[in-house]
């Protein structure tokens, strides 16, 4: 048995035989033709071109139907590519010209353009790359350059093991064979990370070189809920895993029950459990599973799933659409949080050292009004369909929030003026991220409406822990006591001035320490849609009193190791049913 570890990027845990993919890619031989076959050498090319094209806009509408526009756009940008006048230029000149044939001048062409944005200092464009080589892939099938893909012809249930997955591969997976999947690359914020979510499809990615060590491998175990992949498994790991899949069923069954019932502790005390989405297809989900609505509506997937800069009509029709679906709850939609690093679009900021302090979030955005403005108009707009509230993300200053209001007010009169039906009325409030937000809470607390604390961003701050770095992620602890004092008092603070609060970060989808969070006076949190169950089968099985009792105990420990080993006790005496493995 061999265990390995990377990047969980996709929940859910599969058990089945690996089918291993080629990890030595394509390698087409320097390859010339004769000059009277010029002519017809080139229309073969285009007719390849013509057949890609029309499987990249069928995965477009496919996946737009199964996961929403956004992720679609993933194979519009493609599409965008695959036409690009300087890439038809420079085959043709190749074809024609250096008498290449059609797949040699594909294979060196697109190889080239994706070393480049490799080297490229924007990590978009460098995740990009990926994105170029799927087209050289499916250019090179419809040339018959290369085997047909094994994905296409499977009759059993597999584990697909590979290097490297591109989207369109990810896409077109069929559930009804592909359990999982695990690759040596990749990242959390890749497209085939943000389609393998969209789908539910277990996943583990960046695992490292490990193809060369699965050798007669029968039986392989993906652990996407801990980033493991499992080799040859002895049975009683088979079977405690597979015990953990039944129980895990048959939980889940219990969960959907809970559906329509409020998050109500056994003493009365009504919880708001909102959820968090990046794409306006996930609101079907968070209404199956009984969100009180949307508390944290990510928009950056505008941004990074298409070659082209949203326009104002982008943000409108994406944000219309989540608060149409989510009726008459309410939808926070937080403003772009992204650093100038991965803004591919365009270049905002010279290579930075350190992007994490660097042009980020909200800096990015008032710096750059002809970006912000657009989406400013786009949330109000949408507003006049629904219960709409604005965040701000990493607020550091009340410069940066008085700004950022202004500006809201700026385009509120434009709108006006227009005659473009908007609301200006709408809640505002700000991400509580940065140490230095928490010790000014109090004069913030007179500026917003409302507070959200976004824990994952307070863990790095607070603790000065980049969680991307494999050597010091493991310092990263949303449950070490700094943290826990800061939260303590943003809550004390937020209820003294009588502003609301929430937690949206990752920390408050974990059950013990939603828990933690009720006894720190946190009485509205929102997690992911697939938390949702969980986290309201615990709140609903506790009392206010034995959360306090939790969080007076847990501020009293003095490492994150200590705390998460006491919440896991008081999780297993509370809520047993939670404790699955």
């Amino acid at each position: 048995m061999l265990e390995l570890h990377g990047i969980p990027v996709s929940p859910g845990v599969a058990i089945g035989p690996a089918l291993v993919l080629d990890p030595d890619g394509y390698s087409i031989p320097r390859c010339y033709i004769a000059a009277a076959d010029v002519a017809d050498e080139f229309d073969r090319l285009q007719q390849a071109v013509d057949v890609v094209s029309c499987s990249l806009e069928e995965n477009r509408l496919q996946t737009s139907a199964k996961l929403g526009n956004q992720t679609g756009d993933i194979f519009a940008a493609q599409l965008q590519m695959l036409h690009d006048p300087r890439l038809s230029a420079e085959l043709r000149r190749r074809i024609t010209e250096h008498q290449q044939s059609a797949a040699y001048a594909v294979s060196q062409v697109l190889h080239n353009y994706a070393d480049a944005m490799r080297r490229l200092k924007s990590s978009l464009l460098a995740e990009r790359a990926d994105d170029v080589l799927d087209i050289e892939k499916q250019l090179l099938l419809a040339l018959g350059a290369v085997p047909s893909d094994p994905l296409q012809n499977l009759n059993e249930q597999v584990i697909v093991l590979s290097h490297n997955l591109t989207p369109s591969e990810t896409a077109n997976l069929d559930r009804r064979y592909v359990k999982a999947f695990c690759t040596e690359t990749g990242g959390p914020g890749g497209h085939t990370a943000i389609v393998a979510k969209g789908l539910e499809l277990p996943a583990v990615v960046g695992i490292g070189e490990f193809l060369d060590r699965v050798g007669e491998a029968t039986q392989v175990i993906v652990d996407g809920d801990h980033g493991c992949l499992i080799l040859d498994p002895d049975a009683e790991t088979l079977e405690r895993y597979r015990t953990g899949q039944e129980r895990q069923r048959v939980f889940a069954r219990s969960l959907e029950e809970l559906r329509d019932q409020p998050a109500e502790t056994i003493d009365g005390t009504l919880i708001r459990l909102n959820a968090n989405i990046e794409f306006p297809h996930e609101v079907a989900s968070c209404l199956e599973r009984g969100a009180d609505g949307i508390g944290l509506y990510r928009t950056e997937f505008l941004y990074l799933s298409s070659a082209q800069e949203p326009s104002e009509e982008d943000h409108y029709r994406a944000y219309s659409q989540v608060v149409r679906a989510i009726g008459d709850r309410p939808v926070v939609i937080r403003t772009l949080d992204l650093g100038a690093d991965k803004m591919g679009h365009r270049p905002l900021a010279d290579h930075e050292h350190n992007p994490f302090l660097g042009l980020r979030s909200i800096r990015l955005s008032l710096k750059n009004q002809d970006l912000f403005r657009p989406q400013l108009r786009a949330v109000l707009r949408a507003a006049v369909h629904g219960d709409v509230w604005m965040m701000f993300p990493l607020i550091t200053t009340l410069s940066e929030l008085r700004q950022a209001r202004m500006l809201v007010n700026v385009v509120a009169e434009d709108l006006a003026e227009e005659g473009i039906e908007h609301r200006q009325d709408i809640p505002i409030g700000m991400m509580v991220e940065v140490p230095a937000a928490v010790l000014m809470l109090d004069r913030f607390a007179k500026e917003v409406d409302f507070f959200s604390i976004g824990t994952n961003d307070l863990v790095q701050y607070t603790l000065a822990v980049d969680r991307s770095n494999e050597y010091v992620a493991d310092l990263y602890q949303s449950s070490d006591p700094a943290v826990l004092r800061l939260i303590e008092h943003s809550v004390k603070v937020a209820d003294a001035a009588g502003v609301p609060v929430a937690v949206c970060g990752e920390m408050s989808s974990r059950p013990s320490r939603a828990l933690l969070l009720l006894g720190l006076g946190v009485r509205s949190l929102s997690v992911p849609p697939n938390a949702l169950p969980k986290v309201k089968k615990a709140i609903r099985t506790v009392s206010i009193k034995e959360c306090e009792e939790i969080a007076e105990r847990a501020m009293t420990l003095e490492s994150a190791r200590e705390v998460d080993i006491f919440l896991a006790d008081r999780l297993r005496e509370l809520v047993p049913e939670l404790i699955l493995r």
